[in-house]
């Protein structure tokens, strides 16, 4: 297979663009209509010159180049060219895998040639290739499902891609798909002209792309049954939410001493088993849902999809346990070489450690740490324990918001509809992350090896505070007597020391 060949509808999060083929006409509009949008500055850039021309110019030939550009753009809009991503899978080398793979198509009555890619992140998509002149589709499952989902969860949603593929093979899916990505690319800057337009166009479109995602939830739950298909969809969200979390944590805070994590595969499994770690990945993932001012979500919240799953039980022929994978020593490090390696280093540059033999202390505090001297910087307090009391005081009076933009001067320019949100996210982090450290000092202990947040009290047993969950609820609520009184005692047992 040819590492070259050329793929297509690779935008975003999944190759796969679901669209019903129920009012083709309105999706055809809709997908000009995003796309004219999202041209609209280029096209005034250009607007100038081109006038000029008319008004002044004595020749047509100038307008050739840009010509040109357009009519390269526009097969852009259906045609998306790279590499094809991932590391190939052989079914000779991969036999069960491959196995799985077939059955499923059989199933569900998908023929057409297939090849099977692996990426390192959290990540399952079908694209389109041309291999040596031939139409094939890819399949490309994240390593994370493949080591983490039972056979019948990899089943269902392997099922739930090949769907996209058997429904969805039309140029106004590509257009629709592609011309939500480059209006939603064009919402990401501080100076948003085109949100008021922007936004009921992608709302618009929205509703097509969520039908087809449950409608190919539905084929998923038929093969390999509703209760596989539910847990693929929950497992993925916590899988995807603690790469997001601590996994780019881990990543950065290693590249800072130009190191990674060879067990980094090992250490999210261990992670993901720990309750803690797994309740804050899903209050993550349900917050991130909810940031989506302007409808640029391809994708229904999991909630909404798992109730929609209709009540199948499935082929009942798959596993609950993972699909063995013989080659999965050299897959696993050439994934985690691939995540380590976003900046373009030579694998000599870089020297390998084991997250889950670092000192916990350490593991806890990998990666970003800047929340509580943000705080203390904000508040003019160099004391944690009184950089605490000065938020929770701007939480009392309502001014909080004023303190996290502070904390993050970028939050002045989000989206109003999401502003309190995104407030809220910086401020719990400080805070909570601040506090924690006073409550270390204060004879607190953490309650596990991952969250710097999770302590036990002193003289508690196995009672745990989520400090970080203490925080969000005070801010939800505007009573910061909860965290206060942690702060308090913290500060009282200090003073008796």
């Amino acid at each position: 297979m040819s590492e070259s060949a050329d793929i297509q509808a690779r935008d975003g999060n999944t190759m796969d663009i679901p669209i019903s083929g129920d009012h083709r006409v309105r999706e055809w509009l809709l997908g000009a209509a995003t796309l004219a949008l999202a041209w609209f500055a280029a096209a005034a850039v250009w607007a100038v010159p081109v006038l000029a021309l008319l008004i002044w110019g004595t020749s047509w030939l100038p307008l050739g180049p840009l010509l040109f550009l357009v009519a390269v753009m526009a097969r852009n809009t259906l045609t998306a060219h790279g590499p094809l991503p991932g590391r190939a899978v052989r079914p000779a080398a991969e036999p069960e895998l491959a196995a799985l793979v077939q059955d499923v198509a059989e199933r569900l009555g998908f023929h057409e040639p297939l090849l099977v890619r692996v990426v390192p992140e959290v990540q399952a998509a079908l694209g389109r290739a041309r291999v040596s002149g031939v139409r094939s589709h890819v399949l490309v499952l994240g390593l994370p499902l493949l080591r983490t989902l039972t056979e019948a969860e990899l089943a269902s949603v392997i099922a739930h891609e090949l769907a996209h593929g058997l429904h969805t093979n039309s140029r106004r899916a590509q257009l629709l798909r592609y011309a939500r990505a480059r209006l939603a690319d064009r919402l990401d800057g501080r100076i948003r002209p085109l949100a008021p337009l922007a936004g009921p166009l992608l709302r618009a479109s929205q509703p097509v792309l969520w039908r087809a995602e449950t409608a190919a939830d539905a084929d998923a739950a038929r093969i390999a049954g509703a209760g596989a298909t539910a847990g693929a969809l929950r497992r993925t969200e916590l899988l995807h939410s603690v790469f997001a979390g601590l996994g780019e944590a881990w990543l950065s805070g290693l590249a800072e001493e130009e190191a990674y994590p060879e067990d980094f595969y090992d250490a999210v499994d261990a992670a993901l088993a720990d309750p803690q770690v797994a309740r804050r990945a899903a209050r993550a993932a349900a917050e991130e849902e909810a940031l989506d001012p302007y409808a640029t979500a391809d994708h229904p919240p999991v909630a909404v999809r798992v109730a929609a799953l209709p009540p199948h039980t499935g082929a009942q022929v798959y596993g609950d346990t993972p699909v063995r994978l013989r080659t999965a020593e050299p897959v696993e490090r050439w994934c985690v070489l691939r995540l380590a390696l976003l900046d373009g280093e030579e694998e000599e540059d870089v020297h390998p450690v084991r997250l889950l033999d670092m000192v916990h202390s350490q593991l806890r505090t990998l990666g970003d740490d800047t929340g509580s001297t943000l705080l203390r910087q904000a508040t003019g307090r160099d004391d944690p324990a009184a950089a605490v009391s000065a938020a929770l005081d701007s939480l009392a009076d309502g001014t909080w918001q004023r303190l996290a933009r502070r904390l993050e001067p970028g939050l002045r320019w989000a989206p109003a509809a999401i502003g309190g949100q995104l407030a809220r996210t910086v401020f719990t982090a400080a805070v909570s992350r601040t506090l924690a450290e006073a409550l270390l000092a204060s004879g607190w202990t953490p309650a596990g090896r991952w969250l710097i947040t999770a302590l036990t009290p002193p003289a508690a047993g196995d009672r745990v505070v989520d400090v970080h969950q203490l925080v969000g609820e005070a801010v939800d609520s505007g009573d910061p007597a909860a965290p206060r009184t942690l702060l308090v005692s913290a500060q009282a047992k200090e003073n008796a020391v």
